[in-house]
């Protein structure tokens, strides 16, 4: 049997190691040349609407923004963690992510190794708002209240292990009060309940509960954000009020599948940011209360994981279990 030159082997595997470098960048040039599918979890499909749509028009391709809320997530990202790594399905990545990661030992995917962040692209504060007829008028009063008559406050959330629960539970441990928590199935019943008396107060969304904010149906005594909320420039900060550790905040990204191609990914980064800068997105999103907040995936990737670290702290002191 003939020898084969050493040289002939090694220019042959140069050729197949060259000419399999080259099939993630000959993917992302021809990315994409199908529908791609946007998977939403809870919360509303807003975000993802608006992008789809630039998306569509730049691309060429059907966005088709698919709701799967059930499990408070589970399915959705499970959903985009077991599907192909090519980026044709991507999830809206929110909060409930970080909390979910933060509260569940056991869950059909993970988190952080089977989903890859993308891009962060927008963040919204809750609202720490009373029923009128409460006579509190700052986290000041709140907690002096809370102190003097502890278990007589309760406060509404959007559901137990959501941020807005988690939003609570930290001003709780940082003020050391007790106020007792009420779940809802939802911002709206949460909202609800708030505006008609049956709970005193509550960290709601900040599309949710500004209308009624703005209709006097609701009092805005803080927010949840490091910085003051431009819908509402005059209502401080949590931290401006005494607890400058204090700062959760609602937000939307994207993530994919773990392992999808670095071109793939980039473009992606590339293409939705270029769609936020858009004016009608722009105009759009702030309508419906986001903040745009595009940066790098590298920012998001650190985001995501400070996210998780303030999560799992609060988590952890408040011993706080899934339904």
């Amino acid at each position: 049997m003939p020898t084969i030159p050493i040289r002939v082997l090694t220019a042959c595997a140069l050729v197949g190691s060259l000419a399999l470098a080259a099939v993630p960048a000959a993917h992302a040039q021809d990315y994409p040349n199908k529908p791609v599918r946007l998977i939403v979890g809870p919360g509303p499909d807003v975000l993802a609407r608006i992008v789809g749509d630039r998306l569509s028009s730049a691309w060429g391709q059907p966005v088709v923004v698919e709701q799967r809320p059930a499990a408070g997530g589970l399915v959705a990202a499970d959903t985009v963690a077991k599907s192909a790594p090519d980026g044709y399905t991507l999830l809206l990545s929110t909060g409930s992510y970080t909390v979910n990661y933060a509260m569940r030992a056991k869950a059909p995917y993970d988190f952080q190794k089977d989903l890859e962040p993308v891009l962060l692209m927008a963040t919204l504060p809750f609202i720490l708002v009373v029923n009128p007829s409460v006579p509190i008028h700052s986290v000041k009063e709140l907690v002096a209240e809370a102190r003097e008559k502890p278990g007589k406050l309760n406060y509404a959330s959007s559901g137990n292990g959501t941020p807005s629960h988690l939003a609570g539970e930290m001003l709780k441990q940082l003020a050391k009060v007790h106020i007792v928590h009420i779940a809802y199935k939802g911002a709206a019943p949460a909202l609800t309940d708030v505006v008609g008396g049956q709970v005193q107060l509550g960290f709601l969304p900040a599309p949710t509960a500004l209308p009624l904010v703005k209709s006097g149906k609701l009092r805005a005594i803080a927010v949840s954000s490091p910085r003051r909320y431009f819908a509402l420039p005059d209502v401080p900060t949590v931290a401006e009020q005494g607890y400058p550790e204090f700062a959760v905040v609602g937000w939307n990204g994207i993530h994919v599948p773990a392992k999808t191609p670095r071109p793939v990914v980039d473009k992606l980064v590339q293409d939705v940011a270029a769609a936020l800068r858009q004016p009608e997105a722009r105009e759009r999103a702030a309508a419906a209360g986001f903040e745009l907040a595009p940066g790098t995936r590298e920012q998001f990737e650190s985001f995501v994981h400070a996210d998780i670290a303030r999560a799992s702290a609060v988590v952890k002191a408040g011993n706080i279990q899934p339904d």
